[in-house]
C-alpha cells in the first residue's frame, strides 16, 4: 500500500470540509433553517451507515475466531469511543448552533470559536474512522478493500461539504469577513487528517487492536450523531425534512460501501 494512497485517503475528508467552506464566497446570505436541518439530518445519515457498515461489522468479522464471542471487541471498543467522546464534551468549551448556552468548563472564549470548536470536536472521530479504516487495509488485518476504504473517505467528505458551509456562512452572517469565516470552517475539519494520521500509526503498532479501535471510532461517531446532530435536525417545525435527508445520507453510504467495497 503507497504512502500516497493513504493520505489522499486522509485528506479526502478535509478537502470536503474546505469546500463547503468555500460556499460563503458564493452564497450572499445564511443558510436557511430548513437547509440547514436537511443537512444535519444527511449528515447524520452518513455518519450512522458508516459506523455500521464500516467500522462495526469489520470489527466483528475480525473477531470471528472468537466464536458466541465475536461480538466483544466490538462491544469494548464501542464503550470506549462514547465515553471519549463524553470526555472531551465535558472538558472542551463549545457552542452548537441551536442552543445559546455554551457547554463544558467556562470560559472567556468568544462565541466564534466555541462554536469552531464544536464542530472540531465531532470532527475527531470522523477522521479517527477514515484513519482506522486504511490502517486496516494497509496491515490487511479487518477484511478492508481499497474501494471499502475509499467509500468511507468519500461518505465523510460529503456530509462534511454541509458541515464546512453550515460553519462558515452564520460566521459571515454575524459579522465576519468571507476570508475568516472560510478559513475558520476549513481549521474545523483540520483535525480529521491529524487524528486520522496518528490513528493510522497507532493501529499500524498494534494489529490486535484494531476490532477495538474500529469499534471505537462507531461509538465516538455515534454519540455526536445523538448527543448533537439529531437534536438539532428534528429541532422546531417540519422536522420531517432532516428524518427525510437522514434517510438519504444512510442509504447513499450504504451504496458507497458496498458498490466500492
Amino acid at each position: 500500500m503507497e504512502i500516497r494512497t493513504v493520505l489522499w485517503g486522509l485528506l479526502i475528508p478535509f478537502l470536503g470540509t474546505a469546500a463547503g467552506a468555500g460556499c460563503v464566497f458564493f452564497l450572499q446570505k445564511d443558510l436557511k433553517v430548513s437547509v440547514q436541518r436537511a443537512l444535519t439530518g444527511f449528515a447524520a445519515g452518513v455518519m450512522v451507515a458508516a459506523s455500521i457498515w464500516s467500522l462495526i461489522v469489520p470489527a466483528m468479522e475480525q473477531s470471528a475466531p472468537l466464536g458466541r464471542w465475536a461480538f466483544l471487541p466490538a462491544f469494548v471498543g464501542f464503550w470506549l469511543g462514547i465515553g471519549f467522546l463524553l470526555l472531551l464534551d465535558h472538558v472542551i468549551p463549545h457552542l452548537h448552533r441551536s442552543i445559546d448556552q455554551a457547554e463544558g468548563p467556562k470560559s472567556h472564549l468568544s462565541r466564534t470559536i466555541m462554536m469552531v470548536l464544536a464542530v472540531t470536536l465531532h470532527n475527531i472521530p470522523e477522521g479517527m474512522a477514515v484513519g482506522v479504516v486504511y490502517a486496516g487495509l494497509c496491515t490487511g488485518s479487518a477484511n478492508i478493500t481499497a474501494g471499502g476504504a475509499l467509500a468511507l473517505a468519500l461518505g465523510i467528505a460529503i456530509q462534511n461539504f454541509p458541515e464546512g458551509a453550515i460553519i462558515s456562512m452564520p460566521l459571515y452572517a454575524e459579522g465576519k469577513s468571507k476570508p475568516k469565516a472560510f478559513w475558520l470552517g476549513v481549521l474545523s475539519g483540520a483535525v480529521e487528517p491529524l487524528f486520522g494520521g496518528l490513528t493510522v500509526i497507532v493501529a499500524g503498532l498494534v494489529v490486535p487492536a484494531m476490532p477495538y479501535l474500529l469499534s471505537f471510532a462507531a461509538g465516538a461517531m455515534l454519540y455526536v450523531v445523538v448527543e448533537e446532530l439529531i437534536p438539532e435536525m428534528s429541532a422546531g417545525e417540519h422536522s420531517n425534512i432532516g428524518v427525510l435527508f437522514f434517510a438519504v445520507g444512510f442509504s447513499l453510504m450504504m451504496a458507497l460501501d458496498v458498490a466500492l467495497g
